[in-house]
């Protein structure tokens, strides 16, 4: 107890007090959840990469010229506050359990990822999480219980080798600011399932360690679906293209809200349901296919298009938002508006759940969209 006492007051008093220092170009996972913060604001959109650079200090700023703040760059208290319900509490400051929403979720997140165990980065303590708790707590030889406290707190500090303590300078460090005064010509690249440094160097014809320079990436570690990369250009490299285009964080919202008034179906559902299914990443494919903000299959989106809208749609963010919420409207209206048995059938089909019921990970998938729904 004492030690955890000892830890949330270090990192409480002294997390982003600091002036910059050596240890901004290193990784400190307190910043992890700051840039998880100003992605939802739709002010950061590099990768969550723990790093305080110039993009991570340019969002805070933005951010706090926005809310009539001093523009430091540096996320102190009054800024933490300011961003709600993602901006508390610290990673240390209580014991995390399922359910559980903010900053330190977030934290918790990137350092399982950062152990190579796959979970959204979406500061919402959901099933897959816990499940990535759980399997770390197995490797870590601790009471498998899916429950952060104090031990499992200590471990994966010590495990990550990370002083957390020692705070978050979020300032650019000088040797960055060079970096970026020499631009290199690139394009854009969208992680997806099964990208690798190595795989995306051959592709574009470059190298592991130019990848991970330019986009201050540490090449031994796994990369987050969903991150904009940017690789270096060569004509004679055809670069993968995506049909889906990354948008805003804060333009999402806008068609999730507009279509949600549109169709008449409750703000806070639809906001929830793509925020558990893409982070409101309009880039993201899953390895099913599944495209988008709404993450929806061909099938689904043709069947939106053709029999429940009537024309055509486009293949963009908006297009997407759209049939995603009125393929949910027309799945409320088939269960006389009951949204648990429509979340049910856009996770496993209408038709299974009025022939099998819900399936194990269908209530999972519920419960979670549910409680989401109740912080959106």
């Amino acid at each position: 107890m004492r030690l955890r006492i000892l830890l949330i007051g270090a990192v409480a008093v002294c997390a982003f007090a600091l002036a910059p220092t050596a240890l901004a170009v290193a990784r400190n996972p307190q910043t992890a959840g700051l840039q998880v913060a100003l992605r939802a604001q739709g002010l950061y959109r590099g990768p969550i990469d723990a790093i305080s650079g110039p993009n991570t200090v340019a969002a805070i700023r933005a951010f706090q010229r926005i809310h009539g703040l001093p523009a430091t760059g540096l996320a102190n208290a009054r800024t933490r506050k300011a961003l709600g319900p993602l901006g508390r509490p610290l990673f240390g400051a209580r014991t995390l359990r399922r359910g559980a929403f903010g900053w330190d979720v977030a934290v918790l997140q990137f350092l399982l990822v950062r152990q190579g165990i796959s979970v959204p980065v979406n500061a919402y303590f959901d099933g897959p999480t816990l499940h990535g708790v759980r399997l770390m707590q197995g490797r870590l030889h601790l009471r498998r219980d899916g429950v952060v406290g104090t031990h499992t707190f200590t471990a994966l500090v010590r495990l990550d080798h990370v002083p957390l303590a020692r705070g978050v300078p979020l300032a650019a460090h000088p040797t960055q600011r060079r970096h970026s005064r020499h631009r290199v010509p690139s394009v854009v690249h969208v992680v997806r399932p099964g990208d690798t440094l190595t795989s995306l160097a051959r592709r574009y014809g470059t190298t592991v360690a130019r990848l991970a320079r330019i986009n201050h990436l540490d090449p031994h570690h796994f990369l987050l679906i969903g991150t904009r990369l940017r690789v270096p250009h060569r004509r004679h490299v055809e670069p993968h293209r995506v049909a889906y285009r990354t948008e805003s964080v804060a333009f999402v919202r806008s068609l999730l809200d507009r279509w949600a008034a549109h169709y008449g179906v409750s703000v806070h559902l639809v906001r929830a349901l793509a925020w558990m299914e893409s982070g409101y990443n309009n880039a993201l494919v899953s390895s099913v296919g599944a495209r988008g903000i709404m993450q929806l299959l061909p099938t689904t989106f043709r069947f939106a298009e053709t029999v429940l809208i009537g024309h055509r749609l486009r293949h963009d963010a908006n297009g997407n938002v759209r049939a995603g919420v009125a393929y949910l409207a027309h799945l409320l209206h088939d269960f006389h508006g009951n949204e648990r048995l429509a979340l049910a059938g856009w996770y496993q089909g209408e038709g299974a759940v009025r022939k099998r019921g819900l399936y194990r990970e269908t209530r999972t998938f519920v419960k979670d969209v549910r409680s989401l729904q109740k912080r959106m």
